[in-house]
């Protein structure tokens, strides 16, 4: 066993209210530069909706992510490392501009200096910040906002449901998905970059490019079935989430999830098995990947693993920040918080609480018992977001896996209630759940009520230890593309049309 660390975040979704400031206060601190202005490192998109760019879940189209082969070999979906450099300077599963949006500005001096007594008013019309030429706005990455389903009929987890959805009037139904890159512990992009660019951090996990080793070979961007890794096309570098990584070793948690206004968003501490990830990411069923998963984290109050990780040479200060981790007791401990895709097989670390709609209404409304737990669960199958559709995105179809969770979520809010109101203790709710009333007591406190430094557990960087990794990372060979004023280092619009003077940023992103 090979002890490591993975900063980890999870968010509830029944709290978020889709108001961006996570996009927009993560867009001005990381990408507010020329040639990142179609860049959004977090994003919250609508759902049901095709997603920014469009379709990213398409892995027919796109080829991202991991699969198995005829033998049951983990491969890329993009191809082994032949093909890739085969296509390495057409690369065919590259989204276009048009698949993300074309950046817009407008020019406002057009209200501030026009003429008075004017017989029309002024309009400041938009024009393209890559070509400078005037455009019309088609699309943009938040296009979908809180339109509840207007492109559900393109919606690949729509698709792929069994039972289709009938979207009448009153059942209609959306949700809010924000995203971040998720940190995989099998990334697809660090493996398909041909550079070395792409790397996950030896002392917490989070991926991250080299600027310098970056070619814009832009096979990272083809292999994340995600999609979030992004060209900057003013310097032809990939640049991606850092899960802002500056913040973390100082102790504070990611910009996104301080200004969160819905207080939807939890950082923490998990310590996984290294020796573990291949073997979780290739059973052979898509439907045991979410347990395969489970199992390669270690459960950090166990003394036997908090004693492996002082043997690894962990930090004491770590080691009670992974016992205090919010993620953990989220993911391993009450088991509510599940992956986005885990069928790509790249075992994210950006977990979900997938959302709950109003079931204790629903339950009354339709005339059952919202203290019983039979009538609790068939209530749940009955609801407005369909437990099939959630199962999609958050369990590779597996439906009784989407329902437990918002059983254990139904079964919180009614013991609550019912203990607030007359004292009452639903033994029959705990029972069907498995879980001790301490236990919902303390999941309801984590959900609903914590505090900010029970939201984010984030222990500092150690100098020296960073110092000792940063060390081992540079020792890594490069190859033979990676040469100063190699090919590669020229920058492009995203869809090609231009090329621009290269601006390389020098540093790590």
């Amino acid at each position: 066993m090979r002890i490591r660390a993975q900063m980890a975040m999870v968010m509830n979704l029944d709290k978020c209210i889709g108001c961006h400031t996570c996009s927009v206060t993560c867009k001005q601190t990381w990408t507010n530069r020329e040639g990142t202005e179609y860049v959004w490192f977090n994003n919250v998109e609508t759902k049901p909706g095709i997603g920014y760019p469009k379709h990213y879940e398409d892995q027919e189209r796109w080829k991202g992510g991991w699969k198995l082969d005829g033998s049951g070999r983990l491969v890329l979906r993009s191809g082994g490392r032949l093909k890739r450099l085969s296509r390495i300077f057409a690369n065919p599963d590259l989204p276009s501009i048009d698949d993300y949006y074309e950046p817009a500005s407008f020019d406002k001096d057009i209200l501030v200096d026009a003429p008075g007594g004017l017989a029309d008013t002024p309009v400041k019309k938009p024009y393209s910040k890559l070509t400078g030429e005037p455009m019309a706005i088609t699309w943009g990455a938040n296009w979908e906002d809180s339109l509840g389903g207007s492109t559900a009929q393109d919606d690949p987890n729509l698709a792929r449901m069994a039972q289709q959805v009938k979207f009448e009037f009153e059942k209609t139904f959306l949700f809010h998905l924000p995203r971040i890159c998720e940190h995989c512990l099998n990334p697809a992009c660090v493996s398909a970059c041909p550079s070395g660019a792409m790397y996950k951090r030896e002392e917490d996990g989070i991926v991250l490019v080299d600027q310098d080793r970056c070619r814009g070979w832009r096979m990272c961007v083809s292999a994340c079935p995600y999609k979030k890794v992004y060209v900057n096309h003013a310097t032809g570098k990939a640049e991606k989430c850092t899960f802002c990584f500056p913040r973390l070793e100082a102790g504070q948690p990611t910009i996104c999830s301080e200004t969160c206004v819905g207080r939807l968003r939890y950082l923490g501490l998990l310590w996984y098995d290294e020796d573990a990830v291949l073997a979780a990411a290739s059973v052979a069923d898509d439907a045991d990947l979410l347990d395969a998963q489970r199992s390669v984290f270690l459960d950090p109050t166990d003394p036997a693993v908090q004693q492996a990780a002082r043997d690894a040479g962990m930090p004491e200060d770590w080691i009670a920040a992974a016992a205090a981790s919010p993620v953990w007791k989220l993911i391993g401990e009450y088991r509510i918080a599940l992956p986005l895709h885990p069928e790509y097989r790249t075992l994210p670390m950006v977990w979900y609480v997938p959302p709950l709609s109003p079931v204790l209404d629903a339950a009354g409304a339709a005339g059952r018992d919202d203290t019983d737990a039979d009538d609790i669960f068939h209530t749940i199958r009955d609801l407005r977001i369909p437990v099939e559709y959630l199962a999609e995105l958050f369990s590779a179809g597996d439906a009784e896996v989407v329902g437990g969770v918002l059983m254990k979520l139904a079964a919180m809010r009614s013991y609550m209630r019912a203990r607030t109101l007359d004292g009452t203790v639903a033994a029959e709710l705990l029972d069907g759940i498995g879980m001790t009333g301490d236990q919902v007591e303390a999941m309801y406190r984590l959900l609903a009520i914590a505090k900010y430094d029970d939201r984010y557990v984030v222990p500092v960087a150690h100098t020296k230890q960073a110092a000792e990794l940063e060390a081992q990372a540079t020792a890594r060979d490069g190859c033979s593309l990676d040469g100063e004023g190699g090919p590669g280092m020229g920058g492009a619009t995203p869809d090609g049309r231009r090329q621009l003077t290269v601006n390389p940023v020098r540093g790590r992103s």
